[in-house]
Formats: structure tokens, C-alpha cells, sequence
């Protein structure tokens, strides 16, 4: 009988301890104005969910905006707008790395401006 109760009590401690280390989650709307098509839709939500603590990624063609939602203890909104930077989007802040730029898709370039490094 007090093996079924030591038993008991040991796996409600274990329960307990890993709700109390539940990973915290914070999610922030980014502003890409570059974004231009399905393709460039689809390179951001494969490339972010790829990324370190990434729970979810929405991109939004109409408001060109990217939703992400992320892990907190393992990234943070300034690495996330690092990545798209470096992908060759615009980020809010962020200007886009003018290399990447240069090797996005011509449909998921700016089209009718020069984008100027």
C-alpha cells in the first residue's frame, strides 16, 4: 500500500515540475512590405518554422505581414527579424541584406523599383 501511495505521489511531483517549466511563448506581427506572391509566402513560412524556437508563422499577402509566434527562452523578435533580413526581406527595422535581395526570385523582387544596397 505505501508503494502504490510513494508511487502516486512521485508521479504528481513529476507532473507538477513539468507544468511549472511550461515554455513561455510570445508572438509579434512583422512588417514586410517586400513580400509579393505565393512564392515568397511560401519561402518565409518554410525558412521561419526551420528556425530555432519558431512555434508558428503566418504570412499575410494583402497586409504584408508576417505573424510569428516563438519560444522565448530559445529566440527573440530581433533574431527573427535578423532571419528575414538576411532571406532578403525587409523586417520592420530591418533592412534586407542587399546580396540576398539580389538572389530572391525576380517575381519576389520589388517589382518596378531598384532595390539600391
Amino acid at each position: 500500500m505505501k508503494y502504490i501511495q510513494l508511487s502516486l505521489v512521485a508521479l504528481l511531483g513529476f507532473v507538477f515540475s513539468a507544468a511549472a517549466q511550461a515554455k513561455v511563448n510570445d508572438k509579434a506581427s512583422i512588417s514586410t512590405p517586400g513580400i509579393q506572391c505565393e512564392m515568397c509566402k511560401k519561402k518565409i513560412e518554410t525558412y521561419l518554422m526551420r528556425q530555432d524556437g519558431i512555434k508558428a508563422v503566418k504570412v499575410d499577402l494583402k497586409k504584408k505581414v508576417v505573424g510569428v509566434q516563438w519560444i522565448t527562452d530559445r529566440t527573440n523578435i530581433e533574431n527573427i527579424k535578423t532571419a528575414l533580413a538576411n532571406m532578403g526581406y525587409d523586417a520592420d527595422d530591418v533592412t534586407a541584406e542587399p546580396d540576398a535581395y539580389k538572389r530572391l526570385p525576380v517575381t519576389c523582387q520589388h517589382i518596378g523599383k531598384e532595390k539600391k544596397p
